[in-house]
């Protein structure tokens, strides 16, 4: 039936109505919930030809376990929880076999240190769109803006990143513009949006800064788990995410079609160390290659 599903209902059609049934499910359960990105922009904000292959949508913090859970009994699948999902440790992936794919995010990277507190000024400048008949809360136009770029910021070499950002900034008049730093400042987005500015390293000394430069220009596992670990707040949470770094994602395993039975999951847990020597090294000898070009 799925199969069935997926060839003869086209992918925009069912992202659409993906929106919708989350939104009445929300709805019904009194949870706050805001539509991102695909769909549910701002028509001003997306290039021509501008396509998406799941839905997205924002949760107020102290709402996703009840929206999890009326998820989960109507028939969607969890297959990637949030602690597993990336290094910023903010969606959780699911499946509908009628509705097809949506990310499910409890916070959105880039925008300050505190969820709650984002959530509440998205919330208090809400709009309505109508999706699939189905009214539905998203950001003010100038706060989609930012959404859209600060993940372009942690999406390094994509096609789509890059025509957003030339499309919404690159492009923008200096009116808009203006409404888009208004919203960074407004949001606590400052770091985040220094990638597209260019000025990312004027934040060093942000915790935030290792993981922000890693996400926008790439580096090694243990670089990215040195960062999280430095992004951490606490004490404990740090020692969460040192214990975290020696466990193997079944879940991201999984999802890519790769095998994650007992076996498999002890061959990769071996693996992954010798993987992150071998990137380590590369990177160090690739370093010391670029210093003696430049001393030569």
């Amino acid at each position: 039936m799925t199969e069935l599903v997926e060839r003869t209902i086209p992918v925009s059609v069912r992202i659409r109505m993906a929106h919708a049934a989350v939104q009445t499910l929300a709805t019904q359960h009194l949870v706050d919930l805001l539509h991102i990105k695909g769909v549910s922009l701002d028509p001003r904000l997306a290039f021509p030809g501008r396509s998406s292959a799941d839905a997205d949508v924002l949760c107020r913090p102290e709402h996703v376990e009840r929206l999890l859970l009326a998820m989960r009994e109507s028939g969607w699948s969890l297959l990637n929880t949030f602690t597993k999902s990336s290094a910023f440790e903010h969606s959780a992936t699911l499946h509908h076999p009628t509705w097809g794919w949506l990310d499910l995010h409890r916070r959105y990277p880039g925008l300050g240190r505190d969820p709650a507190t984002a959530f509440d000024t998205l919330w208090a400048t809400r709009g309505v769109a109508t999706i699939a008949g189905v009214p539905c809360a998203v950001p003010a136009p100038s706060d989609q803006a930012v959404l859209l770029l600060l993940h372009a910021a942690r999406s390094p070499g994509e096609l789509k990143a890059r025509s957003d950002v030339a499309h919404v900034w690159g492009s923008a008049t200096p009116e808009s513009r203006d409404a888009i730093l208004s919203s960074v400042d407004r949001l606590g987005a400052d770091l985040a949006f220094a990638v597209i500015l260019g000025t990312l390293d004027e934040h060093r000394d942000d915790p935030e800064y290792a993981l922000w430069r890693i996400a926008s220009a790439g580096g090694t596992r243990l670089d990215e788990w040195r960062a999280r670990v430095r992004a951490a707040r606490g004490l404990r949470a740090k020692m969460r995410v040192v214990a975290r770094s020696t466990l193997v994602n079944d879940e991201h395993l999984a999802l890519t079609g790769r095998p994650t039975g007992p076996k498999d999951l002890v061959v990769e847990f071996f693996a992954r160390p010798i993987r992150g020597a071998k990137e380590q090294y590369v990177v160090v000898r690739s370093r010391r290659r670029g210093r003696r070009r430049a001393d030569g």
